[in-house]
């Protein structure tokens, strides 16, 4: 019995490229990809918001209004629902001077039992030394 771990770190700004709404798609759908692997071997994704990637994670987003798309926050909601592990840097939280309350960290309003953790870049380090495939965007 295999376990494989994906790690997508999610660098890039929320808007004007589609990196990080593609990574988090990526990340959603591994789930899917166990019906391939042999009994007993699973997939277990994780994913890292850094950098400018932290702004991905901020609550009421208009993206609609000012860019004509849809906002990836009901996307990052998706992937709690789905009980992805999400962690957001601290460090970069704390540079930009975004708190907690700005950011989505659960979906319990449609059923979500996961929460994101705001964690330590050093925590987040220690994620991206121990995945077997690792997809930065």
């Amino acid at each position: 019995m295999a376990t494989r771990k994906l790690g997508f770190v999610i660098r890039s700004l929320p808007y004007k490229t589609e990196a990080s709404r593609l990574a988090l798609t990526h990340a959603i759908s591994s789930q899917t990809v166990e019906i391939y692997l042999e009994d007993g071997d699973l997939v277990e994704p994780v994913v890292c918001y850094i950098g400018d990637g932290v702004l991905n994670c901020l609550k009421g987003q208009q993206a609609a209004k000012h860019y004509g798309v849809t906002s990836i926050e009901q996307h990052a909601r998706n992937s709690l629902l789905l009980d992805l592990n999400v962690m957001i840097c601290k460090e970069d939280l704390d540079k930009r001077g975004i708190p907690d309350n700005a950011l989505v960290l659960d979906a319990e309003d449609i059923g979500g039992e996961t929460a994101a953790k705001v964690v330590p870049y050093s925590e987040i380090q220690k994620v991206m030394e121990s995945v077997d495939h690792l997809l930065f965007c």
